[in-house]
């Protein structure tokens, strides 16, 4: 399989840890594709018109997009313990936990692409509002932390656990745990995970 792949982009992470997790991240051919908003990539866009990563081609020449999809398939390849549960209410928990991860990390990009303007052209709003959503997040998931702990890893976990580690990555002078130690402490087992150590981001250009 083959995967559109940076070293950067924090949902190319998710769908490598989800790899490791259930055991299929030596099959994956990782070509390195630098997707910028602003430059589409012509290449890219033969397999996602979206010019946007992670995109997965299948050895069938399937391509599947976007990260949720992907981890979804990864997790249709194993027979052991499954990310996404099938039972109603665990699996509608794991979702909207994925929801709200990816959630975040949207937020947390485009804020750091506003911040990326020269000062002049940057809006005060909509820092605003990004900061708003991202402390509203973070006190969300203060009060989940210790069902996050106690629950099966899951989607939510991947997601939720990317999304604060970006969060270390991009904004690292925000210090959320300050606030959140709860959440700290279960985000410290996420980052001792295996899949997770072998996944760390890296800001290469």
């Amino acid at each position: 399989m083959k995967l559109h792949w940076s070293p950067r982009s924090p949902f190319v992470r998710k769908v490598v840890i989800a790899a490791h997790e259930v055991g299929v991240a030596d099959q994956l051919q990782c070509v390195r594709t630098v997707a910028a908003m602003m430059k589409p990539h012509a290449e890219l866009m033969v397999d996602n018109p979206l010019s946007k990563i992670p995109t997965l081609v299948l050895d069938d020449g399937t391509v599947l997009y976007d990260s949720a999809v992907i981890c979804e398939y990864f997790d249709g390849l194993h027979a052991g313990p499954k990310l996404f549960p099938s039972l109603p209410r665990e699996r509608m928990t794991a979702l909207r936990r994925q929801a709200l991860g990816d959630g975040l990390l949207d937020a947390l990009i485009l804020w750091r692409g506003e911040m990326m303007r020269p000062a002049a052209q940057q809006s005060d709003p909509y820092l605003a509002s990004f900061a708003a959503r991202t402390e509203a997040t973070l006190a969300a998931l203060e009060r989940e932390a210790q069902d996050l702990e106690s629950s099966a890893f899951s989607i939510g976990h991947v997601s939720i656990g990317c999304a604060l580690a970006y969060l270390d990555f991009r904004f690292a002078d925000r210090n959320w745990r300050n606030n959140c130690p709860r959440l700290a402490a279960w985000h410290a087992t996420f980052l001792a995970r295996t899949s997770v150590g072998a996944t760390e981001v890296v800001d290469d250009a």
